[in-house]
């Protein structure tokens, strides 16, 4: 790759407290070390990784721009100024990969219409590593982000998503507020099948790393997990 060209580079992130090096390859640390643009989703999230990168330039001489739920995406074009003037420019989402699940996307998206070059950097991903580890079907499998909050359409989304796996074969994934899980969890149970297979990936990459695969049924004699507000992903597939 000529590293002279400037690209709008996808830089993947820690998914919760473990080292950099744990995760992330040092090829990653020396392009975010070029970069003096970031696109970020929040300032702050995005100077703690870049401080446990120890990257080489001096963060107070970087230029942010936010991009997250509360920006206005009609004026996201200028963000990308900087890049039309031949700078390279980093994205930066709060955890894991930039635009997957990730406010990002809306100026990828931008990017690749306007023709620029976008670079996604290696990184570690919650729902493909979810996949890998729960020994469900990875060569399908449809990611739907949150749920419904109220009860009676969450439960009727589940069922929903139940029939999917059962009919098509195909992998179910979703998530939930962390402090949340434990209900989504009880959701999940009280509304499914006794032999469709229930994944629960939480913590992944950290020390509070948990992944466990069961039935509904043996859920429903197991102990309560430890996944209480930490980030988690759950799985549904037919038994």
């Amino acid at each position: 790759m000529n590293h002279s060209e400037a690209a709008l580079y996808l830089i993947p992130v820690m998914l919760g407290e473990t080292e950099y090096e744990k995760v992330l390859p040092e090829y990653n640390r020396k392009i975010v070390s070029s970069i003096r643009y970031f696109i970020v989703e929040s300032r702050r999230s995005a100077v703690r990784f870049l401080k446990a990168a120890n990257i080489e330039s001096d963060i107070d001489s970087l230029v942010f721009f936010e991009l997250n739920e509360h920006t206005d995406l009609s004026g996201i074009e200028s963000y990308l100024e900087p890049l039309l003037n031949g700078h390279s420019m980093g994205i930066i989402s709060d955890a894991g990969c930039p635009a997957v699940a990730d406010p990002g996307a809306a100026v990828v998206e931008l990017a690749q219409k306007k023709g620029l070059k976008v670079v996604p950097l290696a990184g570690p991903s919650s729902i493909i590593m979810a996949v890998m580890a729960s020994g469900l079907n990875g060569q399908s499998f449809a990611f739907h982000g949150y749920l419904p909050a109220k009860p009676g359409a969450r439960e009727s989304k589940i069922r929903s998503l139940e029939n999917r796996a059962w009919n098509e074969s195909q992998t179910q994934l979703f998530i939930e507020a962390p402090y949340r899980n434990l209900k989504l969890l009880s959701s999940i149970i009280a509304s499914c099948r006794s032999e469709t297979r229930v994944c629960v990936a939480a913590g992944l990459t950290t020390e509070q790393e948990f992944i466990r695969t069961l039935s509904v049924a043996e859920w429903k004699k197991s102990p309560e997990p430890p996944i209480h507000k930490i980030p988690a992903i759950f799985l549904l597939y037919r038994g």
